[in-house]
């Protein structure tokens, strides 16, 4: 009988086996690997995510259509023993590490306007790179109501104060800029708003409430800032003459109402055309001035008591290069008190990643625009992810999608 045993002990550790997919340096394609999960998740297969474990390692049973999806992927994969899985939980255990399951695919919306904008959002790069499937959507869509549709939202360069990202001085004989502006107008007079700020601030108003009733939220770039500034700027003129045909009211700032806001408080907008810059929050001057070779730091979170925001910095690496944007990051004294800071450039008033949540759900903030391209232009082409697939900065992005995928799902009224 005991040799009957130990011969079925030896078979089932021959063939229970699971797969490791590492995110350490290991790992030849980390963004692909965000990808494979997320199909995985969407044919019905959970997965085990591995908090701190060999960079947020992924654990999943060992089924052949694993494999199959990792090798289509072009994502390394490891096979272990159940053994193996068991010195890995006790590991798990003993250090600043935690397993999170992951249950359901999120559904997700990007927020995109149906003109070709001239620049690329690094979101859409990330999500087609790693062939993890997404909606576009923009304000005729949320205005509607469809947002009860999605579980995710991205937005990116957007500037919802009706400002058209105060590109006027510089580009308003573009085409570009003309058909922007033009497509706005003809969408704010359709859905029935007497102007475009009008109907940007609705929707605005419309994605806060999406977050409240339990969505998630993750922008970049000019979105998060000029989202504030519509939601405090409610009965506010803070449009100069060339977007709305009147001055701006002299005493804006005196206005402001902060508490409308999502993540940012006693911020200053500047309403004249000639600057560039929608408010004080953006920290892009300083940056620029630091150049190239900086870097922000990712915090450290305590796995087992704090997992959503030790989710969103899951990385193989604790630095990660600065890249610009219309908004770089955020100064710090200009956060709400709720705000936590996932990382920042150590020494400056500068925080790149936030998160905070607000009623049910959450959003999740970072600065600059295409985490390969330290100062991406107007014009310049798309990002080539290819050459990038183990970009920590497109790491963050795409944590983002999977971070859902850990909360039960929402019924939807």
């Amino acid at each position: 009988m005991k040799k009957i045993f130990i011969n079925l002990f030896f078979i089932t550790y021959l063939f229970s086996q699971k797969i490791l997919i590492p995110m350490d340096f290991s790992q030849k394609n980390h963004l692909r690997a965000y990808g494979a999960i997320y199909n995985l998740l969407l044919k019905g297969i959970n997965v085990e995510w591995l908090l701190y474990y060999r960079g947020g390692s992924f654990l999943i049973e060992g089924q052949e259509e694993v494999k199959k999806i990792c090798v289509d992927f072009g994502v390394t994969f490891e096979i272990i023993s159940d053994l193996d899985v068991l010195l890995l939980y006790e590991e798990i255990e003993k250090n600043n590490m935690n397993r999170i399951l992951l249950e359901t695919a999120p559904r997700l919306a990007v927020y995109i306007p149906p003109y070709a904008e001239p620049w690329d959002d690094a979101v859409t790069l990330a999500l087609e790179y790693a062939k993890v499937p997404y909606t576009r959507i923009y304000d005729e869509e949320i205005i509607k109501g469809e947002l009860r549709n999605y579980d995710w939202l991205h937005m990116h360069h957007e500037d919802f104060t009706g400002q058209y990202s105060k590109f006027y001085n510089v580009y308003k004989n573009e085409d570009w800029y003309i058909e922007m502006v033009e497509t706005d107008k003809k969408i704010a007079k359709k859905l029935g708003f007497q102007n475009v700020k009008e109907l940007k601030r609705e929707v605005a108003l419309r994605i806060r409430e999406f977050v409240r009733n339990g969505g998630f939220l993750f922008s970049m770039c000019l979105a998060p800032t000029t989202m504030d500034i519509a939601l405090a700027a409610k009965d506010v003129d803070i449009l100069d003459t060339p977007y709305d045909g009147t001055p701006p009211d002299p005493d804006a700032n005196k206005k402001l109402n902060y508490d409308e806001c999502l993540a940012f408080e006693n911020f200053k907008v500047y309403t004249s055309y000639l600057n560039g810059e929608h408010s004080d929050i953006d920290v892009s001057d300083e940056a620029l001035l630091r150049g190239p070779e900086s870097y922000f730091t990712l915090f450290e979170f305590s796995a087992k008591y704090d997992p959503v925001p030790s989710m969103l910095v899951q990385n193989h690496v604790n630095a990660v290069k600065e890249f610009l944007g219309r908004d770089t990051g955020f100064r710090k004294n200009l956060l709400k008190p709720r705000v936590i800071i996932l990382g920042e450039v150590k020494g400056t008033d500068e925080v790149k990643y936030i998160y905070g949540n607000f009623g049910k759900g959450f959003f999740t903030y970072l600065g600059g625009h295409d985490p390969e391209d330290y100062q991406h232009f107007i014009g310049d082409p798309p990002t080539d992810l290819s050459k990038f697939p183990n970009s920590p900065g497109y790491r963050l992005i795409l944590n983002n999608i999977l971070f859902p995928a850990s909360q039960p799902r929402k019924l939807k009224t």
